[in-house]
């Protein structure tokens, strides 16, 4: 029995009238995350990286060729302030991983792109990261992941209109 199940059990002892099938759901996958982010953080910082960092320069590595993409469009993707994301791009170009042209007063229309070094360097994180999560569900069968990821997917997408309503998005 996990931390959950003992949660729900007292739960039900404590106030039988009341479904927790969400809690079996979203709890376990609350403590999950919770679990898995400091290996995952982890990753990233060997990478020079924190989490913020590492979603901008892997969206800008998903955007594909030429890895370049409006401020606008990132912060949208990314659904974090506007100062943050000036924050984060200032501090990646100050290291060389992205550029951004200087031609005009409005950074908000200036192209944000991904460097060769940032490209290498956000290749690695995410392969690192890659094999790190994939360590983490090793014992699940390969039917048992895929299940899970087809169960979760139809949930984000049960989820995931309530949530934009809301002003939030979808994590990257």
């Amino acid at each position: 029995m996990d931390h959950v199940s003992s949660r729900i059990e007292q739960w039900h002892r404590e106030l039988p009238d009341v479904d927790t099938a969400g809690m079996a759901i979203l709890g376990r996958m609350r403590w999950i995350t919770l679990q898995a982010r400091p290996e995952i953080e982890a990753v990233f910082a060997r990478h020079g990286l924190d989490t913020g960092e590492f979603d901008v320069l892997s969206t800008l590595l998903r955007a594909g060729p030429p890895y370049r993409l409006r401020p606008t469009e990132l912060f949208r993707s990314l659904m974090i302030s506007s100062g943050g994301l000036t924050a984060r791009l200032d501090r990646l170009a100050g290291r060389g991983l992205i550029t951004r042209a200087e031609a005009s007063r409005d950074k908000r229309s200036l192209p944000v792109e991904l460097t060769v070094q940032g490209r290498a360097l956000v290749e690695a994180a995410f392969r690192e990261d890659m094999l790190v999560e994939r360590k983490l569900i090793a014992g699940l069968s390969d039917n048992d992941r895929s299940q899970l990821a087809k169960l979760l997917e139809r949930l984000a997408l049960i989820i995931g209109p309530a949530a934009e309503e809301r002003g939030q998005s979808e994590p990257d």
